[in-house]
C-alpha cells in the first residue's frame, strides 16, 4: 500500500498503524501549516489524564509552508515537554530503554518544525522496526499521484476516532487510569509495550495486511 500523509509531532498510534501497513509513505512537504492540528502537537496520558503537548511556532496568522515554519525557542517548550513525558512515563516498563533517544531529539534545537518531526519519525520507525520507503512529493496537489491513498488531515484533534473506519485500536496496558484510552502519541505505546508495540499496530486496523 502507498499512502500520503502530513508531518506530525510524535504522531498517534493511528498514524503509525497506517505506516505499518504501507510499503511506501509520502510525507506532505508543500502544504501550508494548519493550526490546531497534530502537526505541532501530540497527546500523552499523565497522572491527570490526557495532556496536550504543543510546540510554539512562528506564523503570525500567515500562511507558511510547513517546511519553512520555524520553532519559537523563546518559550521553554522542550524542557516542559520532556518533564511532562518523564512524569507520565518515567515508571513505564520501557522508558529506560527508549527515553534517552527521545530526550536527545526533543532538546536538539531543530530550526524548523518539519525537521524535528522528520527526525522523530525516523527514530520511531527505527524503534518500531518498521521500514517503509519514505518519500516527499515535489509539489502540492489536492489529488495524490495514481496508486497513492490520501490520508492527509484524517487524523485530526477535531475529528472523532469513529471517522477512521480503517482504525480499530487494540487495548494494551497503560500506566494511568483503569479505562484504556486509545490513539495516544506513539510514546504511550512504545514506553508501555516496548518490542510488542509493532504487533499492536498490525492488529489495530481492518486494512488488509501486506504479503
Amino acid at each position: 500500500m502507498k499512502i500520503l500523509i502530513e508531518s506530525q509531532y510524535l504522531p498517534s498510534v493511528a498514524y503509525f498503524t497506517l505506516i505499518a501497513h504501507s510499503d511506501e509513505v509520502f510525507i506532505e512537504t508543500n502544504e501550508n501549516f494548519e493550526k490546531q492540528s497534530y502537526r505541532n502537537r501530540c497527546e500523552i496520558i499523565g497522572p491527570n489524564k490526557i495532556q496536550n503537548l504543543s510546540i510554539p511556532v512562528h506564523h503570525g496568522g500567515r500562511k507558511i509552508p510547513i517546511k519553512e515554519l520555524t520553532i519559537d525557542y523563546k518559550q521553554k517548550w522542550s524542557n516542559n515537554h520532556w518533564r511532562a513525558i518523564q512524569s507520565a512515563y518515567g515508571k513505564a516498563p520501557f522508558f529506560d530503554f527508549y527515553g534517552d533517544y527521545f530526550e536527545q531529539e526533543i532538546k536538539a534545537d531543530y530550526t524548523t518544525l518539519f525537521k524535528l518531526n522528520s527526525s522523530l519519525l525516523t527514530l520511531c520507525l527505527k524503534l518500531l522496526k518498521l521500514k517503509p520507503s519514505l518519500n516527499e512529493l515535489p509539489e502540492y496537489s489536492k489529488i495524490p499521484p495514481a496508486g497513492v491513498i490520501d490520508f492527509r488531515s484524517q487524523i485530526h484533534p477535531k475529528k472523532s476516532l469513529d471517522s477512521l473506519a480503517w482504525f480499530q485500536p487494540k487495548a494494551y496496558h497503560q500506566i494511568f487510569g483503569k479505562d484504556f484510552v486509545p490513539n495516544m502519541s506513539i510514546l504511550d505505546l512504545l514506553f508501555c509495550m516496548g518490542p510488542d508495540a509493532e504487533q499492536i499496530l498490525y492488529r489495530s486496523s481492518v486494512i488488509i495486511k501486506k504479503n
